[in-house]
């Protein structure tokens, strides 16, 4: 049987000190990265610098990935493309990071699961600093496909930064671990389209430091990319000098083998292919909202939107933003220890659906003039709605949780990120197309997507029901020995 830190293990040694962990009868080992020790009976404290440097690592991704946003369909437009055709290349190149890192993503999983966590973080790091900053000096629309698609090659710093982050954690402190991970992920998001427009055009926007006839004058961004690369640099610093590695080289005779599982065998491990699914099941939902979500807020209150200005618009963002942070901080490390990973993926999929059915019914709300009423009511329900966030973070435990051994961690957050970048890659284009055709349509007064997403809700909530038991994440504390056999 798989142990998964759900009950206490008196299938320990009767002297209780083993480290070992045993061989499960499908020939898995028991346990994830920190298991061993919870077995023990130990809680090892958490290793609060390492976790610290690998959230800083993991903020430069989303940095990289967001911050050509701002200046994207200027620069395409200044390589000559019509202004009509602007908006199909924006979406084509923004894309093709995420499509790119998801082809590679398995390979990088399985390097980092072979060759050690560290070196594949420094090197995936180092060579997204290069592209990332050389992307600013493209003067064709080619040049910028190809940096774009070499910066996407060296994007598997998630990869390792996840596995190593659970590494360096027990199961009762990985909750706190990852919700400070996508705080800075989220903070990455905010921060990549700042350096991006804040540093794009420096000969407009700053002529006393930068004269027109310059280097920064004939590459406009330059600088934004530059930022960016030196960003990524720092956090390959601080990794190659701070990090420790985590991947257990002195593992039993046993646990090596489990490392030589293929992609295919850690696929078919039990529970993996379900997990997996609930993980791409929350992506295409959270993808989805988000897409849809801006232009839903900027379409006029008759056509099924809440009318709102630019100023507004990112006002709501804002305020979302900063209470999922606010969340994923101050609630979650409590509420997944008091109900489990499990139920509490149950909860944030019973609040989704209400979420979503909550933006139509405010719609209606303005449509009957009703103004002072939607806006009492829709900054408190946007605070509570951020909440559902936390699913996120808790498919990610579950995906740790699930894993067949420690060795092939990595692998498994690899085949997560492949599902998680391959819905990235369709998921926006999808569903605003579809929020298109509802509001030109005016099919159910504009709100067809609502439904349709409020229906996807009711499939993430039966998927939930089918949640392997070693995902619940239901951890108890260690009993004394002899008490194990009580507590089953």
């Amino acid at each position: 049987m798989q142990t998964t830190g759900l009950e206490s293990n008196s299938d320990l040694k009767s002297n209780g000190t083993s480290t070992e962990p045993s061989a499960a009868p499908n020939g898995h080992a028991n346990g994830t990265g920190a298991e061993a020790q919870e077995e023990e009976g130990e809680e090892r404290p958490m290793p609060y610098r390492q976790i610290l440097l690998l959230c800083y690592t993991a903020m430069t991704e989303p940095i990289a990935y967001f911050a050509i946003f701002p200046f994207m369909p200027e620069m395409i437009f200044r390589t000559g493309i019509p202004q009509s055709s602007v908006g199909f290349w924006t979406g084509i190149i923004e894309s093709l990071f995420s499509l790119v890192q998801m082809v590679l993503m398995i390979f990088y999983g399985r390097a980092a699961d072979r060759f050690g966590r560290k070196p594949v973080l420094i090197f995936s790091l180092g060579g997204m600093s290069v592209f990332t900053a050389l992307f600013g000096m493209s003067q064709t629309l080619w040049q910028m496909i190809l940096c774009r698609c070499l910066a996407g090659c060296f994007a598997g710093s998630v990869v390792t930064v996840r596995t190593m982050i659970s590494e360096n954690c027990t199961k009762q402190s990985q909750a706190k671990a990852f919700s400070w991970y996508m705080f800075t992920r989220n903070l990455g998001i905010f921060i990549g389209p700042l350096i991006g427009g804040g540093l794009a055009n420096p000969t407009e926007q700053f002529p006393k430091v930068f004269p027109p006839v310059s280097f920064f004058g004939t590459y406009r961004y330059a600088l934004s990319t530059y930022a960016t690369g030196a960003v990524c640099l720092s956090a390959t610093l601080t990794s190659l000098f701070g990090l420790k590695e985590t991947l257990d080289k002195t593992a039993d005779s046993g646990a090596k083998a489990k490392s030589q599982l293929s992609t295919t065998e850690v696929l078919k491990s039990p529970g993996v292919p379900m997990v997996l699914s609930i993980f791409g099941y929350v992506m295409l939902l959270g993808l989805g909202y988000t897409a849809v979500n801006p232009v839903f807020l900027y379409t006029d209150v008759e056509l099924g939107g809440w009318g709102f200005s630019d100023q507004q618009i990112a006002g709501v963002l804002a305020i979302a933003g900063a209470s999922q942070s606010l969340w994923m901080l101050l609630a979650f490390p409590f509420l997944q220890k008091r109900l489990g990973t499990g139920n509490l993926l149950r909860v944030c999929a019973v609040a989704w659906g209400l979420m979503f059915a909550g933006y139509p019914i405010l719609n209606e709300v303005l449509r009957h003039g009703s103004e002072t009423a939607f806006w009492a009511v829709w900054p408190p329900f946007l605070v509570m709605g951020s909440g559902v966030a936390m699913a996120y973070v808790c498919v990610q435990l579950c995906l740790n949780d699930i894993s067949p051994s420690s060795t092939v961690l990595a692998t498994v957050n690899a085949l997560g990120l492949t599902v998680s970048s391959a819905v990235r890659a369709f998921a926006p284009v999808a569903f605003t197309s579809i929020y298109a055709a509802g509001v030109k349509g005016q099919i159910l007064d504009g709100h067809l997507i609502w439904a349709l997403l409020i229906a996807l809700t009711l499939g993430l909530n039966i998927l939930c029901f089918f949640l392997p038991r070693a995902a619940e994440g239901r951890y108890k504390a260690p009993v004394p020995e002899g008490e194990g056999d009580e507590t089953r």
